[in-house]
């Protein structure tokens, strides 16, 4: 097994900071809307250890990027006392989106980064579409740049990956109370207990692929708008 350990320890700092993002804004909308209960256990922070999940944040990542899957991970989930914030049922809703929001803005501001920096000379415009292609060798600057650089195509390509994932409406993830947010109450309450079964969902979700028939059609049109 040939494994790029630079690469790898490159993604897992970047998954770090993402879920460190994410988690954060989590916390940070919660305690806007009254519930401090995130902001007393000090998970407002962008202090990775404080969001840190040794499964989720290092063994499934390594070992998906070992066996050639999609490096994708989590966090320990912010703590959320409803019954604190102002509008329980909106509110929720709003906590749980930010998550995810926080991952598109994150992409959104590293697409703008390499998008400029493709701009700025044909040099450059040649070695990001060699980084998106997976090609990229060099020395000399480049020795500086292709590290940076890949940093920044990881970090946007994880981010929207993230962003889609965390938007399925199953248990525990965010999508669901979204979902429920947006339905007429009598609607989310059915809604809602389905969620008991959510994990059972989203394990037949992942084992029959269909996370990636969201998230693979976003990716490669990124791709295509960075190689134009």
């Amino acid at each position: 097994m040939n494994i790029d350990y630079a690469e790898l320890a490159t993604m897992l700092v970047v998954l770090l900071a993402s879920l460190s993002i994410h988690e954060t804004a989590h916390a940070w909308t919660a305690n806007r809307l009254g519930d401090s209960t995130a902001r007393n256990l000090g998970r407002i922070s962008m202090n990775p250890l404080v969001h840190m999940d040794m499964v989720g944040t290092f063994i499934v990542p390594v070992l998906a990027y070992t066996t050639g899957g999609f490096i994708i991970g989590w966090a320990k989930p912010v703590p959320v006392n409803t019954s604190a914030l102002g509008n329980p049922r909106r509110d929720h809703m709003l906590v749980a989106a930010a998550g995810p929001i926080s991952n598109l803005i994150l992409a959104s501001g590293l697409f703008v980064i390499l998008f400029v920096a493709k701009s700025s000379s044909s040099s450059m415009e040649l070695l990001i579409n060699q980084i998106v292609r997976g090609v990229a060798r060099g020395d000399g600057v480049d020795a500086i740049l292709i590290p940076l650089l890949s940093m920044a195509y990881f970090g946007l390509w994880l981010n929207i990956l993230l962003a889609i994932f965390n938007m399925i409406p199953v248990a525990p993830l965010d999508g669901a109370a979204v979902v429920s947010g947006l339905l007429p109450e009598p609607l989310a309450r059915g809604f809602d207990a389905i969620q008991a079964y959510g994990f059972i969902f989203l394990l037949a979700l992942l084992y029959y692929g269909i996370p990636g028939y969201l998230f693979l059609p976003v990716l490669n049109a990124v791709d295509a708008f960075l190689l134009i």
